[in-house]
């Protein structure tokens, strides 16, 4: 199937073109029926105290008032850029193929960054050369912004392929900056479109991140590190993609088919521990969302899979345990009084 040529459009025509040598980070933006937060998405970048990158904003096809909100920004250093709905993994697609920073980041325009965000990716990558992906710590934020309890960490020093497999501390898409030479390792031609050239799986409409960080660390032989720096704000919306569990799990479970078609022994080494730690992540995910009957099957699950969330992460995977247990017998007047604490808050991996 041939899909419909991109259309381009510049938030400014009378703006002077910026040379392909000049902008050191090329910002990747899908657009999708975000109206409520785009501004603010595009403003974080704006304000960033590094300066040298390109802003590119792909409209993916939606269908409420985003454009005109993007539109509204007048910067030369942003481009729009319109096509059919294609998805997230297609947004980031078309935004890598139309890039010309030396490193590439991601911002869902649901999300939003510190202004210090892109500075300090851009030292950590120019000072250490082994290093292929950068990526910081996040702090999750509510619908309306505010900042949660939960906050998602890097561990220390280069990450192993199977950690990025096992617990995915890149955390989100809006925290990582890669180098363009790196991403380049894992490209491929889409399958219905020989001439198009693809990044991120499109077959994928969820965990296209991870699918792609699992595939850039085992085929593209990149190195993960993360800075110790709380610069990206990571949105948990109830109506977001990140809401939908089953739909999530089963999304997963397509990244570990893949998988095992291109490194069957190490899927078969870390599937039961990665499987393990995915199922309590959706028992804390259904308990923030008020099902605790979901929340002890998945973790009842997990504790079937690997006891081995039990060796590793001792607090986390007991708290989430018992959390489950104690909601389902005391039900959702306990657990609407709880959700607001740390240890169950929205989005707890």
């Amino acid at each position: 199937m041939k899909h419909e040529p991109i259309k381009f459009v510049e938030a400014d025509p009378k703006a002077p073109k910026f040379k392909a040598s000049y902008p050191k980070i090329s910002v990747v933006m899908p657009v999708y029926n975000v109206e409520k937060y785009v501004a603010e998405a595009i403003q974080s970048v704006l304000d960033q105290s590094f300066t040298r990158f390109e802003l590119i904003i792909v409209d993916d096809g939606g269908n409420d008032n985003s454009m005109d909100i993007v539109r509204g920004f007048d910067d030369p250093r942003i481009t729009i850029i319109t096509q059919e709905n294609r998805g997230l993994a297609g947004a980031r697609n078309t935004g890598i193929l139309h890039s010309n920073g030396k490193y590439i980041a991601f911002l869902d325009s649901d999300d939003r960054w510190h202004k210090e965000k892109l500075a300090l990716h851009f030292i950590h990558l120019e000072h250490n050369a082994h290093v292929d992906m950068s990526y910081s710590a996040s702090r999750l934020i509510c619908e309306d912004g505010k900042p949660m309890a939960v906050v998602m960490n890097p561990g220390k020093g280069i990450e192993k392929p199977q950690r990025i497999f096992l617990r995915n501390p890149v955390g989100n898409g809006s925290a990582p900056v890669i180098r363009r030479s790196t991403l380049d390792r894992i490209a491929f031609h889409h399958p219905e479109d020989e001439l198009r050239l693809c990044w991120f799986d499109e077959s994928f409409r969820q965990s296209e991140d991870i699918e792609c960080w699992v595939r850039l660390a085992i085929q593209g032989g990149a190195n993960f590190e993360g800075i110790d720096a709380q610069v990206t704000f990571y949105r948990v919306a109830s109506d977001g993609l990140s809401a939908n569990i089953d739909k999530q799990y089963a999304s997963w479970q397509a990244m570990v088919t893949k998988l095992r078609g291109y490194a069957p022994a190490f899927a078969e080494r870390y599937y039961r521990a990665a499987h393990a730690y995915q199922l309590r992540y959706y028992a804390r995910r259904a308990i923030s969302m008020g099902d605790s009957k979901a929340a002890l099957k998945y973790m009842w699950q997990a504790t079937k899979e690997s006891r081995s969330i039990y060796i590793f992460e001792p607090k986390k995977s007991f708290v989430t345990l018992f959390a489950a247990l104690f909601f389902t017998v005391f039900g959702t007047t306990a657990l609407k009084r709880a959700k607001k604490t740390y240890l169950i808050n929205k989005g707890a991996a």
